[in-house]
């Protein structure tokens, strides 16, 4: 695989089997498809320094990637990665998990003062159905 311009530091697999995901220190994280190595599906930069740690959900829905310290980006791999959503908050990262259900994603926080373990719950929405039902999407 040609790309990456520095050292690798985290790596995943989709549960699919075929897509996997690199991070590394020239601040991106690169997701390749293992049956067409010669270039990624997509590229997707950070913000302050290389990615350390990478998770894909167990649906394959959405793929987790922490930098080493304020942002955790998380994207949706149905849209192409092109969604994402950025949390972005004070503290270096030690990881970061989700739960084997998919709804809590836990960042570990590494700092002698503010050291801590944030968890995050999934937000669901829900539409209203005519037949006074809702339905999870």
């Amino acid at each position: 695989m040609v790309g990456h311009r520095d050292y690798s530091f985290a790596s995943a697999w989709h549960p699919d089997g075929r897509t996997f995901a690199t991070g590394n220190q020239d601040k991106t994280c690169r997701v390749w498809d293992a049956r067409h190595l010669s270039s990624p599906i997509a590229i997707l930069k950070g913000n302050l320094g290389a990615t350390r740690s990478i998770r894909f959900s167990s649906d394959g829905q959405y793929m987790v990637v922490a930098e080493p310290a304020d942002f955790v980006h998380v994207y949706s791999t149905k849209a192409d990665y092109r969604k994402r959503q950025e949390i972005d908050f004070f503290g270096e990262i030690s990881g970061v998990s989700l739960s084997p259900d998919d709804e809590c994603m836990y960042i570990g926080i590494w700092d002698r003062t503010y050291a801590s373990l944030l968890q995050y719950n999934r937000k669901h929405q829900y539409h209203y159905l005519d037949s006074n039902k809702y339905k999870y999407s």
